[in-house]
């Protein structure tokens, strides 16, 4: 019987399989069903699949091919892991810095107390740390300084060579040590031997062979005690203690808030290159600004002029580090003049009986 059906069956689907066009009917039903099929299966495998990761460790995904496209903000290299802004800030591109050294100087000088600034101080400790690059290029970046030399005198006070007990509790300086000290302006031709075998002035006439900057924690240093100095000592303030001089406090203060501000800010504060930066007042100690360059503690005594200097120096090689550019910020007048300045480098004997 069942012969007898599939003879039926042929005589009935004959005339319809010889055509072509019923040929090609037949052939889309099939892959239409196929494809029905398929949709159907799909989601089981689906399921195995995600049991099977849920039961065993998942596999490491494949590595991106390299490419020329820059990654997203969510992409993670595993040997540059993603770091805070404040690791990323400590290792800068090198900055283009316009000066090939630094005279890091912090004086120490006679002082009475309860007296002010205007008080006729003398100098009686001239510290200073020489840096220079250690990797600046052709190009003028650079971002590490170090100290390659130092030079330290005591000073002997002529207007009033007894110190006071309270100087000499502030400072550690005894009254031998002055005593048996030269002159400031001995001082200051030694100091000068030593810029010239330094390269950084010209050992005769004084002219400028290298671009240096002063540093100093503060603008009194040169801006105050230099120019008291040189009027009680009675002699010109040389040329080269005049040219540039960069307050180290107020960068710090600078840098500080411009780490510590919001992204917004940052920007707001941005000035244009050659803007003439507005003035700020930033009252940091030395310890202070160590902490808030994240450095270690003070290193020394405190107002010892040699450990100040040192320390002091310590955040300018950090400052560059960073890649903060460093440059003047106070300027010098030589001819500053206070109430108690007389005639001829005499002081005024009635302001400071």
């Amino acid at each position: 019987m069942s012969d007898s059906r599939s003879r039926a069956a042929s005589q009935f689907l004959l005339p319809y399989l010889s055509q072509p066009l019923a040929l090609l009917s037949v052939a889309v039903l099939l892959v239409f069903c196929l494809f029905a099929l398929r949709q159907r299966l799909q989601p089981i495998t689906s399921c195995e699949a995600d049991t099977s990761t849920a039961r065993g460790p998942s596999k490491a995904r494949p590595a991106t091919p390299p490419g020329p496209t820059k990654p997203s903000p969510s992409t993670h290299e595993p040997t540059a892991p993603a770091q805070p802004p404040e690791a990323d800030r400590a290792m800068p591109k090198r900055t283009k810095q316009p000066y090939d050294a630094f005279l890091v100087l912090d004086v120490e000088a006679t002082c009475v107390a309860g007296a002010g600034f205007d008080y006729p101080n003398e100098i009686i400790e001239w510290p200073v740390c020489l840096l220079r690059w250690k990797d600046k290029d052709a190009k003028g970046k650079a971002r590490e300084l170090e100290v390659v030399d130092e030079f330290r005198s005591f000073v002997r006070p002529t207007w009033r060579p007894q110190l006071s007990p309270f100087c000499t509790s502030l400072t550690g300086i005894t009254q031998e040590q002055v005593d048996n000290a030269p002159s400031f302006p001995e001082v200051l031709d030694r100091f000068r031997s030593f810029l010239a075998k330094h390269r950084l002035i010209d050992s005769e006439s004084g002219r400028r062979l290298s671009r240096f900057c002063f540093c100093s924690d503060g603008p009194y240093d040169i801006r105050d005690f230099v120019v008291k100095q040189c009027f009680i000592s009675k002699i010109p303030i040389p040329n080269w203690l005049t040219w540039d001089v960069m307050d180290v406090r107020r960068v710090v203060g600078e840098f500080h808030a411009f780490a510590t501000a919001s992204p917004a800010d940052r920007d707001a504060e941005r000035r244009p290159t050659g803007a003439f930066p507005l003035p700020r007042r930033v009252t940091l100690s030395i310890p202070r600004q160590l902490h808030a360059l994240g450095l270690e503690p003070f290193e020394g005594r405190q107002h010892s002029g040699i450990d100040d200097t040192r320390n002091i120096a310590r955040l300018v090689v950090e400052l560059a580090r960073r890649g903060w550019k460093l440059e003047p910020n106070t300027p010098i007048n030589p001819n500053r003049r206070w109430p108690w300045m007389g005639k001829r480098g005499r002081v005024l004997e009635e302001y400071y009986p």
